[in-house]
């Protein structure tokens, strides 16, 4: 926590297209902090998982998995004191994501590179102080994902999104180890919707410990 009170380190999380990264942008705004973003378009096999995703998924995955670990080792050297730093993404996705593409094989070895990597470059790296889980159903995050416009995800299919949706859900089920933010974003447009943004600024402020859950359109409704 910082000397106001706020979380000192504020991670946003959810599946593909469900807001993250612009909810993200705002609260580093908000909060005038660092800004930690995942590098999706720098990696070059991104393109070819999703032409062929048996052929290049463990290639893809690895490539996240060094990527972010450098991205969260970075936060173990950075000036404890600086205020607010902000990211829309934690360590543990990245085993999820492999979960989800890599076949059994490709698994067990991604384990073994994985359980390295966390021990030698992210076991000192600070933990978050407030998770804010972005949750959206699988036509909305189609609906988002074809609007963004990015070409290497154009063949995302339901099936996919589906399931990794499934996947989050299973994850924070059972997920303790920072306060955690629930939040229905079904309906909000953290780019445009100024109400609805205030309204979860002022929930994440709020926040020091335990599971919340946050409806902005159930509150706005009763405001009406």
């Amino acid at each position: 926590m910082t000397e106001d009170n706020n979380p000192g380190f504020i991670v946003v999380e959810g599946p593909i297209g469900v807001g993250k990264t612009t909810l993200a942008r705002r609260l580093a705004d908000s909060f005038h902090s660092d800004l930690l973003l995942e590098g999706v378009e720098e990696n070059p096999f991104l393109g070819r998982f999703y032409q062929d995703p048996k052929s290049a998924a463990l290639q893809t995955q690895l490539f996240f998995l060094f990527q972010r670990a450098g991205q969260i080792s970075s936060l173990r050297q950075a000036d404890l004191f600086q205020p607010v730093r902000i990211a829309d993404f934690i360590m543990e996705k990245d085993r999820l994501f492999a979960e989800l593409t890599l076949d059994a094989e490709e698994f067990k070895l991604y384990e073994q590179i994985y359980s390295h990597v966390v021990e030698n470059m992210t076991a000192d790296a600070p933990r978050p102080d407030l998770v804010v889980y972005l949750q959206a159903p699988v036509e909305v995050l189609r609906k988002r994902i074809q609007e963004r416009g990015r070409h290497f995800e154009r063949t995302l299919g339901a099936d996919y999104l589906q399931k990794l949706s499934e996947s989050y859900m299973r994850f924070f089920h059972n997920y303790n180890d920072a306060p955690l933010l629930i939040v229905n974003a079904t309906e909000l447009d953290f780019a445009h919707n100024d109400d609805d943004y205030r309204l979860l600024l002022a929930q994440i402020k709020s926040i020091k410990s335990g599971r919340h859950y946050f409806n902005p359109a159930s509150v706005l409704e009763l405001r009406a």
